[in-house]
């Protein structure tokens, strides 16, 4: 049965994996609307090939850019700013939207989708950040489901499923450490934006690099998963996981800990939101335990990366 898409960030880097997925399974997923900021070019080349009804841009100058990369018959279609982003989340034809804008700019066209009854794919984890109490307000309020899109956070609620929420006892989000997991509180003081940008294990836009770099983004999903699991900041335990094969866990009260691994590779987590209770096959290298050779656990170090603190 096909699923028809409204994608939020379509030429970031989730947004470009996203439609890698809806790529690989066409008689599953249709792109009907998208939005993007300011990578015209980019979004022209994505607009020729999913033919969308609506597409959103940043401003007008960026929409009048776009309209020169494209056929007239894709111009009456072209809206911008905060209306027409609001306008893709909300568009009658999408049954999910994939909220991927970085920023605080993802908190309306989030909260717009809720309102117009759409299910969710979540990734802008700002919207939980700055008003995770209004944006799950209005999930209960319109009966959708959020679904989340971040590797962590799609671990845990995996997870999840392994036990009844009231055993819940901790939820436990794993970090790689960022580029400069073994650097001395000196050394950091040096650390160029090209270094901070080189994450070890995860391909992303340069926003979450920075952020994975000093861990503010670990901080972020912190507010992320009290708002999104309905728990206690005291049940949340962050561990620094340099492998990243472990995405996160959940320990239940009978000393139970359920974790779930995989590839660094945002694909499984994006493909399960749009699939969600199924799984789809990606055909991707699977994980080879004995490769592995060892996981490591450790604290992370609040007097060196004092933003989680």
């Amino acid at each position: 049965m096909m699923k028809s898409i409204s994608l939020l960030g379509a030429t970031g880097s989730i947004g470009v994996n996203v439609l890698e997925v809806v790529r690989k399974f066409p008689d599953r997923y249709q792109i009907v609307a998208m939005a993007a900021g300011g990578n015209v070019v980019r979004l022209a080349g994505q607009v020729l090939e999913f033919s969308p009804e609506l597409i959103s841009v940043a401003d007008g100058e960026k929409a009048r850019l776009l309209k020169d990369l494209l056929p007239r018959a894709f111009h009456q279609r072209i809206v911008h700013g905060t209306e027409g982003v609001c306008l893709v989340a909300a568009h009658h034809a999408a049954e999910m939207v994939i909220s991927a804008i970085v920023g605080a700019a993802g908190l309306l066209p989030t909260l717009a989708a809720i309102s117009a009854g759409k299910d969710v794919g979540l990734a802008n984890k700002e919207s939980l950040v700055m008003a995770g109490k209004i944006v799950m307000a209005a999930v209960r309020t319109s009966g959708v489901q959020l679904i989340p899109v971040d590797s962590e956070h799609s671990a845990i609620f995996q997870a999840l499923e392994a036990g009844r929420r009231r055993d819940l006892h901790k939820i436990i989000l794993t970090a790689s450490g960022g580029p400069f997991r073994e650097l001395d509180r000196d050394a950091l003081q040096q650390v160029t934006r090209e270094q901070a940008l080189n994450h070890p294990r995860w391909r992303m836009g340069a926003k979450i690099s920075i952020d994975s770099a000093t861990l503010m983004n670990k901080g972020l999903e912190v507010i992320e998963a009290r708002w999104l699991f309905d728990v206690y900041p005291e049940a949340i335990e962050v561990v620094v996981h340099p492998q990243s094969v472990v995405h996160s866990l959940v320990e239940y009260r009978d000393g139970s800990v359920i974790a779930q691994l995989g590839i660094p590779d945002m694909r499984i987590p994006i493909a399960y939101a749009l699939s969600y209770p199924a799984r789809l096959p990606l055909e991707l290298p699977a994980l080879n335990l004995g490769q592995c050779a060892r996981l490591d656990f450790h604290e992370p170090d609040l007097h060196r990366f004092p933003a989680l603190g």
